[in-house]
């Protein structure tokens, strides 16, 4: 990696975590929620109380009542990591074989 890279790729950097640390000083009081609630509560106000939901979730019925929040999580996180690592198996895939074709072409 050339220097004109790595000061690339540290401006970048420092620009990234700016973006992700900036808003949390300049929003004062500010409520971070989730769009689950938010949608909730725009129907309740929309609908008001003859608002039905379509279905129940599965693991509502299956446990007779909600998720734990922790669990929620658990399983989101879970979900995102078997994701991540599906992408990255297949990106690892490409580029191992561009280096091989790359190779018997030359």
């Amino acid at each position: 990696m050339t220097k004109k890279n790595k000061q690339i790729a540290a401006i970048l950097l420092i620009v990234v975590c700016l973006i992700a640390v900036i808003p949390l000083f300049l929003v004062k009081g500010a409520e971070f929620g989730g769009s689950d609630d938010a949608g909730s509560q725009m129907i309740s106000e929309i609908r008001g109380e003859e608002y039905e939901p379509w279905f129940t979730p599965v693991f509502e019925t299956v446990l007779g009542g909600e998720l734990p929040g922790e669990v929620e999580s658990l399983l989101f996180c879970l979900q995102t990591g078997i994701g991540v690592g599906v992408f990255a198996f297949f990106m690892g895939r490409f580029v191992e074989r561009k280096k091989w074709q790359d190779k018997q072409a030359g």
